[in-house]
């Protein structure tokens, strides 16, 4: 099963940049061959191009909630995000609405959309670390993508 595990953020806007982290800690570890990892500092329709012809698509990214604490990991599918509308609003266009797209365009959608969202306390100010509380989570969050991917493989 190809899958793809795109972490979305940008690391220089502090807790917006756990995607990113979680993918290069990623990276140093052994994945299944049938597995890619992403960086992305993209969303929207960018997404629709990115994960066209995989099977399972893994997304990380920071949400504010306004739900949970700091350094909270939800682990969510498609049909939960229409309580957020979008992972981060600086992301534009919401995935469900991607996927719906690239349905109607007849492009060949995944199976399977997971994402494991961070609950972030700042998303705003300049910094290439992550708050402390969003910081311990980053392990935490690479172990759960290291099951997932384990699970199909």
């Amino acid at each position: 099963m190809r899958t793809l595990v795109i972490g979305l953020g940008n690391p220089l806007r502090c807790d917006d940049g756990v995607g990113i982290w979680v993918v290069r800690s990623l990276r140093e570890k052994e994945i299944p061959a049938e597995a890619e990892v992403l960086e992305a500092a993209t969303s929207g329709l960018d997404l629709l191009e990115i994960v066209t012809g995989y099977d399972r698509v893994i997304i990380v990214d920071a949400i504010v909630s306004g739900e949970g604490l700091p350094g909270e990991v939800h682990k969510l599918s498609l049909s939960d995000l229409s309580p957020y509308s979008s992972l981060v609003l600086s992301h534009g266009i919401d995935l469900p609405t991607v996927v719906k797209l690239g349905e109607a365009l007849g492009l060949p959608q995944p199976k399977e959309i997971l994402i494991f969202a961070v609950e972030a306390e700042d998303v705003s100010s300049f910094s290439e670390e992550c708050t402390p509380r969003v910081e311990a989570a980053i392990p935490q969050v690479v172990e759960l993508v290291l099951r997932e991917l384990e699970r199909v493989s």
